[in-house]
């Protein structure tokens, strides 16, 4: 550690004592449209006037503006933004008698088809503590989910469960549109592996949220921002996609919007057909007090299953003046999934020898349901000044239907059943309002507050067979209900002074909670409350060095809350002899998070992280009598968590873009089960992604991952694991619609493999899905162009993402 901290510490030293005395000067693009509004979001690249390299790149703010610090010199800004013909601005010199270059974008039609046929978005854009991934422009995205877009993005991983990692950090809070999904686990997973990437229009990496954010989300936040639009007229966007595994997929969507006068109407629905498998080989060997094995099961098992999501959004925007409008958002998803198992669970002695055999089959109903309802209003008090306010309100219906029958055959034989109805009610209710104050040119100061309400109503109820009749099982059955208040204040400060800027935020929130298993005749009910605040400071500093390079270092102290369904200690039956439960004393984990890093051009940027986890959130597996492990979750201890990153963006030739980043991550984690556990583990995962131009209308991928063995949880190791992935876009009908063909896990190599360690037992597993993927797609534009629009952020907080199981 201390030849690292040397290392870095010199090479800053070095870097510092070079350009600190470089002559720069700042200047500032401001990015228009035919209205003379400004554009946020456009991609501003700062090139040499004479033979066009870039020297920087940026993102526009809500004001329109990308700010430079760049030396002396003659420029030219390259300006690209969504629905916009890419135009160059005329040359310019630095020094300069102004420090701000206009430039206007035009929308005209024929502008726009040669957009279409002549450039693209670039994968992937990076800003201050964020990376955004533009889904459309990676071509091996069409007809995929957007749980398969999100493994293929710089710096995340999914783990066999459906958790989601960060940078090497897990724990992560999911939004969608600017509102967390309130769910986790199973549910969350669920909607994201049955929604289609071709209603998402970006994803937003945010590994150092502001204090304006909620403060869940060990290692950030992932925001999924779907199409939208707000163009004059009516216009559309068609797409459909077919797949073929083992079995038949299906994504479609269509987006329409209609815009006359004050009033902006808008609709989004989606279609999403999966068949697929799961395949799964399990081989766990129990052991005496001195370590030798005693018995083994063997456990091949094969899931058959096939889901289908229907999701419609729409809503209406009301331009009251040109400084206030107000909006209505209403969402209605609908997931279903349906599966059939058979599974063979042998036994064997220590020699060896078959014992017996017990044959399962398994049926699964899985129904989500959920309705939303978002109201904003936003105002302009001024130049300087801007207030709004959200209130959201939702409804989650889910229904899990399992049933199992164990067919023994060996010297004791019989014919046992098991049933479960277990299903989830929640309501959800959160209103925020939010300010911002401009200060001068340079700084801007936010402030806003949020109040959140979420109730929960589990219900499980499970039966027995005993070959002849069924009967309640009231050790397994229960009734949960659960209610949770979160309130919160915040306020930040943004200031740039000449080549440093900085942002300091603070947030505070209070949280209380109540639950109650209310129980039965064989179980006695329980109750817990608790209540906590809790300060979560936050910030970044950064210095612009020269045109070339910068330095940022970021901290900020973050939550964990369990999910609410794993507060819930309902028995969750995975096959005869393993289980899952929830934990009642499940307790928030808290991390500080601490980055530095260094920017070059834009190309390539190199950080270097550390956390510290307390209450470590860890799958926890527990032996329980007649050979039941069982799976929960809990606080374990800690974790260490040292990180240092490297990723690039080059264009090798004019008709080659290449992104690429890896992320090396040392953990350790300490903590109790039973015994002290010790375990850590070190972890390289890297992604690519090469983006070919072939011609005017044809484009290429390659693009895949690779993750070697890693560790999320105190006593699981995972093996290593990856895909590679191709695909070819054409454009067709002069630059509205586009084919597409792509093969997602060519040499079909992401298997999930690993070992879990228990209580005197071990389990080795290595799981299968139908993610070899041969892929056709097409979608069509209509109406006028689309134009990028900025939609209401929503008041919902992190509460969506935690109601899961």
């Amino acid at each position: 550690m201390k030849p690292l901290l040397k290392t870095i510490l010199l090479l800053c030293y070095l870097a510092f004592s070079n350009n600190l005395f470089a002559q720069t000067k700042p200047i500032s693009i401001l990015v228009l449209d035919e209205q003379k509004k400004p554009i946020e979001n456009a991609t501003v690249e700062l090139r040499k006037a004479d033979n066009q390299v870039l020297v920087k790149a940026a993102i526009t703010g809500n004001k329109g503006s990308a700010d430079f610090q760049v030396a002396d010199g003659k420029y030219i800004a390259k300006v690209n933004a969504l629905g916009y013909a890419i135009k160059n601005s005329e040359a310019f010199q630095i020094p300069s008698s102004t420090n701000s270059i206009v430039v206007n974008l035009s929308t005209s039609s024929k502008n726009l088809n040669e957009v279409a046929v002549t450039s693209q978005r670039p994968f992937v854009q990076r800003t201050q503590g964020k990376t955004i991934v533009n889904v459309d422009a990676g071509v091996t995205n069409a007809g995929t989910t957007v749980l398969e877009v999100l493994e293929k993005s710089p710096g995340v991983m999914v783990d066999r469960n459906g958790g989601i990692s960060l940078q090497g950090k897990a724990s992560v809070l999911v939004m969608i549109d600017d509102k967390p999904t309130y769910l986790s686990g199973t549910e969350l997973n669920n909607l994201l592996n049955s929604m289609s990437s071709s209603q998402v229009n970006q994803i937003e990496l945010i590994t150092s949220p502001s204090a304006k954010y909620d403060a869940s989300g060990n290692a950030g936040i992932i925001n999924i921002k779907t199409k939208k639009n707000r163009q004059e007229g009516f216009n559309g966007n068609l797409s459909t996609n077919v797949g073929q595994g083992k079995y038949l997929k299906s994504n479609n969507s269509l987006v329409l919007n209609y815009r006359k006068g004050v009033f902006n109407t808008f609709l989004n629905y989606s279609y999403n057909y999966n068949k697929g498998f799961t395949s799964i080989y399990a081989d766990r060997k129990y052991f005496d007090s001195t370590g030798l094995t005693i018995a083994r099961l063997d456990q091949p098992s094969y899931l058959g299953n096939k889901g289908n999501n229907n999701t419609l959004k729409t809503g209406v925007d009301f331009y009251a003046s040109q400084k206030t409008t107000f909006g209505l958002t209403l969402t209605g998803t609908i997931v279903q999934r349906r599966g059939k198992g058979d599974a063979v669970a042998t036994w064997l002695n220590a020699q060896n020898a078959v014992d017996s055999a017990i044959t399962t089959y398994s049926g699964s109903d899985f129904k989500l349901r959920n309705g939303a309802i978002n109201v904003y209003g936003r105002h302009n008090i001024n130049k300087t000044q801007d207030i709004g306010f959200d209130v959201d309100y939702l409804r989650y219906g889910i229904d899990n239907d399992q049933n199992f029958q164990n067919i023994r055959t060996g010297t004791v034989n019989y014919n046992q059943g098991s049933r479960g109805d277990i299903p989830s009610k929640l309501k959800i209710f959160a209103a925020k309002a939010d300010y911002t104050l401009q200060i001068g040119k340079d700084a801007k100061f936010e402030a806003g507050a949020k109040t959140s309400k979420i109730n929960t109503d589990n219900t499980a109820a499970y039966e027995l067979f005993d070959g002849a009749n069924w009967t309640a099982d009231l050790k397994k059955s229960n009734h949960f209900l659960y209610e949770e208040n979160i309130n919160s204040v915040y306020t930040s400060i943004e200031h740039k002074i000449n080549k440093l800027s900085y942002q300091l935020g603070l947030r505070y929130e209070n949280t209380q909670y109540d639950g109650n298993q209310l129980g039965n005749s064989a179980q006695a009910g329980s109750t817990f409350s608790k209540k906590y605040d809790n300060l979560f400071p936050s910030g970044y500093i950064s210095y612009q060095v020269d045109s070339a390079n910068s330095f940022s270092f970021t901290s900020g102290r973050r939550i964990d809350r369990p999910a609410y369904q794993k507060l819930n200690p309902f028995v969750f039956i995975i096959n005869k002899y393993t289980y899952q439960r929830g934990n009642p004393f499940f307790l928030p984990q808290y991390t500080w998070n601490f980055e530095l890093s260094h920017s070059f051009k834009q190309v390539l940027t190199t950080a270097v992280s550390y956390s510290n986890i307390k209450n470590y959130f860890s799958q926890l597996f527990l032996s329980e009598g007649n050979d039941i492990l069982v799976y929960t979750e809990g606080n374990v201890g800690q974790m260490h968590n040292l990180g240092i990153s490297v990723s690039t963006q080059v264009s090798p030739f004019k008709w080659w873009s290449l992104t690429a980043q890896s992320n090396f991550n040392y953990k350790k984690l300490s903590g109790y089960q039973n015994v002290n556990y010790t375990s850590s583990v070190k972890q390289l995962h890297t992604s690519m992604n090469n983006q070919f131009k072939l011609s005017k209308t044809l484009n290429g991928e390659i693009s895949g991952f690779y993750t070697t063995k890693n560790r999320n949880d105190l006593q699981e190791l995972l093996s290593p694991t990856g895909q590679l992935s191709a695909g070819l876009a054409k454009i067709v009908l002069k630059g509205k619609g586009t084919i597409r063909l792509t093969a997602r896990d060519i040499f079909y190599t992401q298997s999930m493999e690993g070992v879990t360690d228990f209580p005197r037992a071990s389990e080795y597993f290595i799981l299968w899905r139908d993610s070899q993927v041969l892929n056709v797609g097409f979608s069509y534009r209509f109406g006028k162009p689309l134009k990028a629009a900025k939609r209401s952020t929503g008041g919902a907080g992190d509460e969506i993402n935690r109601a899961g199981s």
